[in-house]
């Protein structure tokens, strides 16, 4: 007893003895060991990694019974947005990348909608000026755009898919008729925005709660209105959702609720085929979807970092943390002011990407944190969306991204539907010199973005993570830990993260810029000394106290021919392959 007591006075003299943040970083890190949680999984025949388990599933059954990577990546959505409704869903919008195994070449999705065509710029300046509110709202029918995700699938489909629709989404309906047990983190995320949106006009609280609330963990939840709208679309095809009675219930209901979105806006929505955007990474060809996204940024951190040896400064270091964040500060300038819609603006990749403007840029980052920048070309931090990945026994791959935007998105539901409107016309500029400007029939800017490396032209690796403005930052961290620091691919997403706020918006005036350091949270694994360099730096540091996303990825084994999968440990994701 003396002993035990003896024991037990040294280790409380120890924690008083530990400074309060690096107490902190003991208590507070989800993913425990600093560099990794689990083992990756490898498998021959099919790969499936999103953050729900029940959904991997059903991707995964969807291959065993001979379907491909692209309907897998379906039919994993498909229950990704009744299971994990606090990120994405059908009435939200989708980007993709695919590499195409018999035509061996990669393909890139702008499942992306667009802003009422009946709204003009000037009666939304009116109403806003209406409403005393100098951006466009949240949650208000203002900031609600023509869904893509559903155009996104059966645009998938019907290039690449080889299953019939029915079967797709025959366990996603099955799910939603008879019910699921809700995950741990997705139950304390659909909770809180269960608290915020019910007031919502609509059928919120009808559609999404457990008498008025939302669902516990493990706690068996049922959305039979999502599922008919699933039967509908297995029977009807895209045009029950665009053309047909779902386009024709949210017109009705967009008029009585004073909304914007009309049956026209449907009908006329496509998706677009895109060429991905690329740039090479010390013999690595990364690849984003351009446009009205941010997946650009990703390339232009590259582009910078390159110029330095990370290998040398090594892993977690804070001479490597503070190249990655100034790179981060200084392509977020150029983010916030060229990336929008191509068919409004010129987005001027030829300078943006290319490497002299990278080693012009990169002479900007000095031995302390800038204050000040802009863009050097002439002319949002948060968001809750699902990443997943897939991969068949053919040898095709899909890096697919989906989200509402804000969790649950606005919390407008038509009655009947069992889907929630995102929120993506928030991030319209009101500038009218502003390339991201609102304009009708226009996308809005995008946070969500699905990545993509190959190498010597062979497919190497699908990857992406969510969290708003950190997605690019993500990206970058997954990347240089496996090919600057060489860990394997779950070893890349589970060793800390970091991430800076502060930088200039996408929906800011054209001539905002830079003007302070911003913040940087850095999850809790980091060493104390590190944060102490930082700060002397001239960084702003705090640990944790941010969101620092959610991962997946699937790396192909050319040499054995098999996949590695990885997911997040950090809360319920799951990669499974067989």
């Amino acid at each position: 007893m003396r002993r035990l007591l003896t024991s037990l006075t040294f280790t409380f003299v120890l924690f008083l003895l530990i400074p309060t943040e690096q107490l902190q970083a003991q208590i507070d890190r989800e993913a425990g060991n600093q560099i990794s949680t689990r083992s990756e999984v490898i498998a021959e025949r099919g790969m499936v990694a999103t953050s729900q388990p029940l959904a991997t599933q059903v991707g995964l059954q969807i291959l065993r019974n001979g379907g491909n990577a692209i309907d897998a990546a379906i039919g994993a959505n498909a229950a990704m947005g009744l299971m994990e409704p606090t990120g994405n869903g059908i009435g939200g919008d989708l980007f993709a990348i695919i590499w195409h195994e018999e035509s061996g070449q990669l393909y890139a999705l702008n499942a992306s909608g667009r802003s009422p065509r009946g709204l003009s710029y000037d009666r939304l300046m009116e109403i806003l000026d209406e409403k005393g509110a100098n951006s466009i709202p949240a949650y208000d029918l203002l900031s609600v755009s023509v869904p893509g995700a559903v155009d996104g699938w059966f645009e998938m489909h019907e290039r690449f898919g080889s299953a019939d629709m029915s079967d797709i989404l025959s366990e996603p309906i099955w799910y939603a008729e008879n019910g699921f047990p809700v995950s741990e983190a997705i139950s304390a995320s659909w909770r809180g925005s269960a608290r915020f949106l019910s007031n919502q006009p609509g059928a919120f609280e009808e559609t999404f709660t457990i008498d008025g609330r939302g669902p516990e963990k493990g706690e068996i939840f049922r959305n039979p209105d999502l599922g008919n709208t699933f039967r509908l679309l297995a029977e009807q095809g895209r045009d029950a959702f665009y053309r047909g009675e779902i386009a024709e219930k949210i017109d009705a209901w967009m008029r009585e609720n004073d909304g914007y979105l009309r049956y026209e806006d449907f009908d006329q929505h496509r998706s677009e085929w895109v060429e991905p955007k690329t740039v090479n990474y010390r013999g690595y060809d990364v690849y984003q979807v351009g446009g009205n996204v941010q997946g650009t940024a990703v390339l232009q951190m590259l582009n910078i970092l390159e110029g330095f040896d990370l290998a040398e400064t090594g892993f977690g270091t804070a001479e490597t943390l503070h190249l990655m964040i100034e790179a981060k500060k200084i392509a977020f300038e150029d983010r916030a002011k060229h990336y929008a819609d191509p068919d409004f603006q010129d987005v001027p990749y030829e300078v943006l990407l290319s490497k002299e403007y990278a080693a012009e840029r990169r002479e900007l980052i000095g031995e302390r944190a800038r204050r000040d920048l802009t863009t050097g070309v002439d002319v949002l931090e948060d968001g809750d969306t699902i990443y997943l990945t897939t991969a068949d026994s053919e040898g095709n791959m899909v890096s697919l991204i989906q989200s509402n935007f804000r969790g649950m998105g606005t919390g407008f539901v038509v009655p009947g539907t069992g889907f929630s409107f995102q929120n993506r016309g928030e991030l319209f500029s009101l500038d009218p010199n502003h390339p991201n400007v609102y304009a009708p029939g226009k996308r809005p800017f995008h946070t969500i973005i699905p990545g993509f490396v190959m190498k010597d032209g062979e497919p190497i690796m699908s990857f992406g993570n969510m969290g708003g403005a950190y997605q690019p930052i993500g990206h970058v961290s997954i990347l240089t830990n496996v090919i600057d620091f060489g860990m394997n691919i779950q070893q890349a997403g589970d060793a800390f993260r970091w991430e800076h706020s502060g930088s200039t918006q996408p929906t800011d005036d054209l001539d905002d810029k830079l003007t302070n350091s911003g913040l940087v949270s850095i999850e809790s694994g980091v060493d104390f000394g590190v944060v102490r360099k930082l700060r002397q730096m001239g960084h702003n540091i705090q640990i944790g106290g941010s969101f620092f996303g959610r991962f997946q990825a699937i790396m192909r084994d050319h040499e054995h021919g098999v996949y590695f999968g990885a997911s997040e440990s950090r809360v319920d994701g799951q990669a499974a392959g067989y």
